[in-house]
């Protein structure tokens, strides 16, 4: 993992990078339970999966475990030990945990799963949702910190983040729960990354994205009442470094969270269509359509009913497909019409405008291809 150097910051002692650590939810400390208070286990498991046997004669094989389809036949290449709620540190057998070289390769082969054409997203997601966690429990009951543990977390990190977008275009209804425990489990490793990055920094050094996952931290707040690590923004703004501060991931995201917050829909949708990564507009497009009501609701109170609104202007506002913005209006409760010359227009000032219904279709931006994985 490469370091850059940082500013001085003599201001920036405020805290000793307690920003980093001071997040850590309640939720996260009964998962953790028992790891302070016990000597860290140093762990001797070579295998994927320690109780592979027992699962076997127990049936309790997932999908991606089964030898040739064989719910009670697996191997070491392909099972994976699962989470297990109740387990500590005075519990656990060196023997049932494993060192990080093995946590390593097994996160590489759940990784090489995820764009998994064998079966639907859902139950891709199900699995390496839980085999991560038990990775993230390995590591915690050893105390495994460093470069190589930051990784990992990094890893894990994506893999949450993507997943609320690939849970987004899944045809399933009953992918709510899903969405919810991996949010859950986004601010969790989120917590655990930068407590990572707090304990390994050195006097002037910040890792080389370090910014790029605490832009993260701050777009997860975009929703009204999110929270999502159980700090306010300002007291976490109050004890990062300045290098963070002022690198340009975080500018971006903070101009998206001024924007959204304020209204100014115009400036939102262009400046994440322009400056968004993928991991970015991952966790930005549940509010994309969000702004885009709020764009049509000022454009059809605020226009002149003589004046309709033409849908070529429109679709480059709100970046989307004419034919898409269409639907979009209508689910609005808006009605277009076309002019002489045949092009579109929206009516200003009708008054059956409602906002779509929950579980609508999800429009995508228009000629942003990065986004589209």
């Amino acid at each position: 993992m490469e370091r850059r150097g940082r500013q001085n910051r003599s201001s920036s002692s405020r805290g000793s990078r307690s920003w980093s650590r001071g997040g850590t939810s309640s939720a996260e400390k009964v998962e953790n339970a028992a790891v302070s208070d016990v000597p860290a286990i140093v762990g001797s498991c070579t295998l994927m999966c320690p109780e592979r046997a027992q699962r076997e004669r127990l049936r309790d094989l997932a999908p991606f475990e089964r030898l040739n389809g064989n719910p009670a036949r697996s191997s070491p290449s392909i099972a994976v030990k699962k989470f297990f709620r109740t387990m500590s540190t005075k519990q656990a057998q060196a023997s049932d945990v494993r060192p990080l070289p093995v946590l390593e390769d097994t996160l590489n082969y759940l990784l090489e799963l995820f764009d998994s054409k064998d079966y639907p997203f859902e139950v891709i997601h199900d699995f390496l949702f839980d085999r991560t966690r038990s990775i993230r429990q390995d590591l915690s009951m050893q105390n495994i910190g460093g470069e190589k543990a930051i990784h990992m977390y990094q890893e894990m990190v994506k893999f949450h983040i993507i997943s609320l977008h690939k849970l987004r275009g899944c045809s399933s209804q009953n992918t709510s729960p899903m969405h919810h425990l991996n949010m859950e489990q986004l601010a969790k490793t989120l917590t655990s990354l930068f407590n990572l990055y707090g304990a390994n920094h050195h006097s002037n050094s910040t890792y080389e994205n370090e910014a790029e996952f605490c832009s993260f931290y701050v777009l997860l707040h975009l929703g009204s009442h999110s929270q999502p690590l159980g700090e306010s923004l300002s007291w976490w703004f109050s004890h990062m470094p300045s290098s963070i501060i002022k690198s340009k991931e975080m500018h971006f995201s903070r101009k998206i969270l001024r924007y959204f917050r304020m209204g100014n829909y115009k400036r939102f949708l262009s400046t994440v269509a322009a400056e968004a990564s993928y991991l970015q507009y991952c966790i930005i497009e549940p509010y994309v359509d969000e702004v885009r009501v709020l764009a049509v609701s000022c454009i059809n109170s605020g226009g002149y009913k003589l004046h309709p609104y033409p849908l070529s202007h429109l679709s480059k506002l709100l970046i989307m497909k004419e034919s898409d913005l269409e639907s979009f209006l209508k689910s609005c409760g808006l009605q277009i019409c076309t002019d002489e010359e045949g092009h579109n227009l929206l009516p200003t000032k009708q008054t059956t405008f409602c906002h779509p219904k929950d579980g609508s279709q999800n429009y995508r931006f228009w000629g942003m291809e990065q986004f589209e994985r």
